[in-house]
């Protein structure tokens, strides 16, 4: 028997995040507004893992996030790797996982957190990473991951 599998070519210099949940990689892609890159960026879903089972992965060329995008990351994706290619060798590879403070990545879900009326940067610690719930330092009002909207 013949084994087939698809081959994806190698990027020279980018980001590459793997281990993505296979139900949340176009959550990812849509939360880093890939679809509007001028990169080249390929998206492969429901690929077989020991690890998480099905999953996704992300390839970006020419493209190194900021640790603001690697947070909106960690609230969607907790269990995905991020790996850092230069000259198509890996010079990175680390573990997303949600941080214990986040700052300028969501929104705070409350109409009157002075977040929402003043140019203020919305700051949360988070308290509960099982269940996703950030707490706004300015208003202590609770966000959940079914009220997240990025900024």
């Amino acid at each position: 028997m013949m084994k087939k599998e698809l081959v994806v070519s190698a990027i020279k210099n980018g980001t590459v995040i793997d281990h993505i949940p296979a139900d949340k990689l176009f959550q990812v892609a849509k939360t880093l507004n890939l679809m509007n890159e001028s990169s080249q960026v390929l998206l492969a879903n429901n690929l077989d893992s020991q690890k998480i089972g099905k999953k996704g992965i992300i390839k970006c060329q020419d493209i190194y996030l900021q640790q603001s995008e690697i947070n909106k990351i960690a609230l969607v994706a907790p269990s995905a790797t991020l790996i850092s290619i230069r000259d198509y060798s890996v010079v990175e590879k680390i573990n997303v996982g949600i941080p214990d403070y986040i700052e300028g990545t969501v929104k705070c879900f409350n109409p009157k957190c002075i977040t929402n009326n003043e140019n203020v940067l919305p700051k949360y610690n988070v308290i509960d990473k099982a269940d996703l719930k950030l707490q706004c330092c300015y208003c202590q009002k609770i966000t959940k991951k079914d009220t997240l909207t990025f900024l």
